[in-house]
């Protein structure tokens, strides 16, 4: 209320010393023609200053928050890549026994066009009945993992550009929750089977994600940062021998 108190008195005080300054013009020049002639330009004026600043200016200003967002988002999303998205995807795919991967192509190269990175993104998207090894000591490694990086991914939830990115923040908590599943589990050797359903279904959820974000990502980096993509290339998690060593 104070805010608006405050507002509505400035305002009647710009009116006032603009009628001041018309009265003393008047005082003067006693040409009450000429003020009405500028005053009345002035007003017709005031819708063509309204679409200047508050349409082109306004658009232009939020076109470029809306890169300097963009921008600071994927920067988070290659953080979350280089530090354990990649890898987080090797070791679930060495652990995933279902042929239904074998059918999607994600041998993402230079030649790839926008089209490719759109086909293998839907076929990821839609994956279905995948099935992951629930052997004690996989499961051991895989909570061993990511609960190291458990911090990290606390760190990436509290980051306010990514509440906007919807499906980046749907990834951290499909990995988020399959951390936690596994973290409260004392004794990973004696699940029931019912368990290990469950948990093959938040490891599915998990990866089918973070393939979806990987492919995006990796176009995101052929478009923008070729060298960055060069190195990605190099060391894709779907690579049967990635080396960051250039090889030609």
């Amino acid at each position: 209320m104070n805010n608006k108190n405050w507002k509505l008195k400035f305002g009647l005080l710009l009116i006032l010393a603009s009628a001041a300054i018309y009265s003393v013009h008047f005082l003067i020049f006693k040409d009450a023609h000429h003020i009405m002639l500028y005053l009345v330009g002035d007003i017709a004026f005031v819708p063509i200053e309204v679409l200047l600043v508050t349409l082109i200016l306004h658009e232009l200003l939020e076109s470029r928050e809306r890169r300097s967002k963009l921008l600071k988002m994927n920067m988070a999303i290659g953080v979350f890549f280089s530090e354990m998205g990649s890898e987080l995807i090797r070791r679930l795919r060495n652990i995933e026994t279902s042929s239904n991967t074998e059918e999607v192509c994600l041998g993402v190269s230079g030649s790839w066009k926008d089209s490719q990175f759109k086909e293998a993104r839907d076929k990821v998207s839609s994956l279905k009945g995948l099935n992951f090894s629930t052997a004690p000591e996989r499961l051991e490694e895989l909570r061993t993992y990511m609960l190291e990086r458990r911090a990290f991914l606390l760190t990436l939830l509290e980051n306010p550009n990514l509440l906007e990115h919807e499906n980046f923040t749907d990834l951290l908590w499909a990995v988020f929750h399959l951390t936690d599943e596994l973290a409260h589990r004392d004794d990973l050797a004696s699940l029931p089977d019912n368990d290990r359903r469950h948990l093959v279904g938040d490891m599915e959820r998990a990866f089918t994600r973070l393939l979806t974000q990987w492919v995006t990502y990796m176009q995101h980096l052929k478009s923008d940062y070729p060298y960055l993509f060069s190195l990605a290339v190099r060391i894709n998690p779907f690579s049967n021998k990635p080396n960051a060593i250039v090889q030609e």
